[in-house]
């Protein structure tokens, strides 16, 4: 269900490197050539392009492109350009240092924790320990105060089983106790933590969908009714990147364009990250939620390089 369009007969990783050198020398600096390359190539034949530019011109392609390009257009090639691991790990630290760390901020490390892989998850950690010294729960636990962290520690350092196995009778017992928990206004309940962290997202489905069927209502509505704190706000984030994320990142991009002015970190994170996952779905709820058309309402709210770019990365045909 991903948008990126990598065309039938790839390029070899030297000749996209001999166009993409050429597209940086000189006067100018060719903006539709490096989009029109790296927009169309996956994460594997990113990395033997940046791989195959080292070996050939001796400097790394991302210092490069950083050199060449700016603003949101940069932002946007230069995290699509980087290894997706190490993507993500740079992004939760810059959450995790922000000196106003809110909602948008923590969002990042949920949705790093709980719309990726659980490979994808562990090669972040990986990734994060290489880059910055320290572990990324390490970083959490200094930087996010509780109950915020008890939450937030668990999804990240959870490795969770990655195929599609199901025990509807742990669905059943365990919906009895998150709604338990929630009954009795107690969030912050190891329950709700070991279940949202230890469990495979198959099964945590199959919970939530146990959960509306015995007790009339959604996990998230239930939620909701305790208050509008930020331990609420995160549990329901961590249950919406489990259950749909689709929807989850629908929601994102609209935040981002609708309204007065753009954000364009938000916008950039959100079809980068999932450009070659489901941006399709993201496409559909958007207009479900929305009930307007997500490609018109990125085009209506960019410009220039920048809104090709992520206009590529959607399908379209620049």
């Amino acid at each position: 269900m991903a948008t990126l369009r990598v065309p039938e007969v790839v390029p070899s990783p030297t000749q996209d490197c001999e166009k993409l050198r050429e597209a940086v020398q000189g006067l100018g600096t060719d903006e539709k050539a490096i989009i029109w390359i790296l927009g169309h190539r996956n994460a594997s034949q990113r990395k033997k392009i940046r791989e195959t530019y080292q070996q050939l011109y001796n400097e790394s392609l991302i210092d490069r492109l950083y050199s060449e390009l700016s603003g949101d257009f940069r932002n946007a090639v230069i995290l699509w350009t980087t290894d997706p691991p190490e993507r993500d790990a740079k992004l939760a630290n810059e959450a995790l240092k922000a000196k106003k760390k809110g909602m948008k901020q923590l969002q990042v490390i949920v949705e790093i924790a709980c719309a990726s892989s659980p490979n994808h998850l562990q090669e972040v950690r990986q990734a994060y320990c290489s880059l910055f010294d320290c572990s990324l729960e390490e970083d959490i636990v200094s930087a996010v105060s509780q109950p915020l962290r008890k939450i937030l520690v668990a999804v990240a350092s959870s490795y969770r089983y990655d195929k599609e196995l199901v025990d509807m009778n742990v669905a059943d017992s365990e919906a009895a106790k998150l709604h338990e928990a929630i009954k009795s206004n107690k969030l912050d309940q190891d329950d709700i933590s070991l279940i949202l962290s230890t469990r495979n997202f198959h099964q945590l489905r199959a919970t939530f969908a146990c959960y509306k069927q015995s007790f009339g209502n959604s996990i998230d509505q239930d939620i909701k009714s305790c208050g509008n704190g930020d331990l609420e706000s995160l549990l329901r984030m961590v249950i919406k990147c489990i259950d749909t994320p689709e929807k989850h990142f629908a929601k994102v991009i609209g935040a981002a364009i609708i309204g007065f002015g753009t954000d364009e970190d938000s916008l950039t994170r959100a079809i980068v990250a999932r450009a070659e996952i489901d941006t399709m779905k993201i496409r559909g709820e958007y207009f479900n939620i929305f009930k307007t058309n997500l490609d018109a309402a990125v085009t209506g709210d960019t410009s220039g390089d920048y809104k090709d770019f992520l206009m590529t990365l959607l399908g379209a045909r620049i």
